[in-house]
């Protein structure tokens, strides 16, 4: 599982907001005495406990800078049963979302069966939010499973989606985290849809560095690796198209609290979706985590850059 999907389970997270809701009396994200809501007229920004997160978190807020919106940042709160408690008592207004993740852990048996393209996973999203939130337009921007190959092997057998991969990969091998075995989502959906069965499966990580090290000796030849992961971009790596959307799509798009929304938040966050796309967060993503640059001066970089 992703590093995204990993920050809650479903069951986890839907128990968490019944006991709320049962606890208060009111809706799961209705704000409560015990959180330190937003002052009137501030917007405050959430993030989770990762890089991406903390750099889309600082890319809304100073959107919303921009358009006159006062802003309080409050990142790093944690995995999502954390950011959506803050979210329910009012701590916090807003935060960067995955639209496959937030439908894994708020849909009880996660996500429908065969819902996977962007527009029916919002769909489906749309149905299960808590009463009080609302999601903002997506952005063509996802952090999903790949399949990822290195250049040289691209090169070698015209491999530019998965498809393509059918005729070889029996000499190819593959590696990922361990659950790859068992996962629809892994090898049991690669040979199912694509017809694609690998010579051998290496268990190694979930996308982590045991497989971009793997990838790049040339010890696999495939690797499951997340589609915004800066290794991609500094190893010359190739992500392989997903024709048959074997993979949940992983759309970024704000989630806020439906009182915390105007007009002019809302045109400012629907004007960075429209801009955020897979590569250029990627871009921007490894000046993060590898140019070691501060978060806040490359998301002013992304704005300025972006027209924004």
């Amino acid at each position: 599982m992703s590093r995204i999907r990993l920050a809650a389970t479903a069951a986890g997270l839907a128990t968490a907001l019944l006991l709320s809701a049962c606890g208060s009396g009111d809706d799961p994200l209705a704000s409560d005495d015990s959180g330190a809501s937003s002052a009137p007229g501030t917007v405050t920004v959430g993030s989770a406990n990762f890089a991406e997160s903390e750099l889309l978190a600082e890319i809304y807020s100073q959107a919303l800078e921009a358009k006159g919106v006062t802003v309080k940042r409050q990142f790093n709160i944690g995995a999502r049963e954390l950011y959506l408690k803050a979210l329910q008592d009012g701590s916090i207004d807003l935060l960067p979302e995955y639209n496959g993740a937030l439908l894994s852990a708020l849909q009880t048996g996660g996500a429908p069966e065969g819902v996977s393209k962007p527009e029916d996973v919002l769909a489906a999203l749309k149905k299960v939010l808590p009463a009080g939130t609302e999601v903002l337009d997506q952005s063509a921007a996802e952090d999903k499973d790949t399949l990822t190959v290195s250049q040289e092997t691209a090169t070698k057998y015209s491999l530019k989606t998965i498809d393509d991969l059918k005729p070889v990969a029996g000499q190819l091998v593959i590696g990922a985290g361990p659950e790859w075995q068992e996962r629809y989502q892994g090898l049991k959906g690669l040979e199912e849809l694509y017809g694609v069965k690998f010579k051998e499966f290496k268990p190694l990580d979930a996308g982590g560095p045991l497989t971009v090290n793997a990838l790049k000796k040339g010890d696999i030849q495939v690797g499951n690796i997340f589609s915004t992961d800066s290794s991609i971009k500094t190893n010359n790596f190739v992500v392989l198209d997903d024709p048959r959307n074997l993979y949940l799509a992983e759309n970024i798009l704000p989630l806020i609290r439906t009182s915390a929304k105007t007009d002019a938040v809302a045109g400012a966050l629907n004007a960075v979706s429209a801009k955020l796309t897979t590569e250029n967060l990627t871009t921007y993503l490894a000046q993060v985590q590898v140019d070691k640059k501060d978060t806040a001066t490359v998301a002013k970089a992304f704005l300025s850059e972006n027209g924004l």
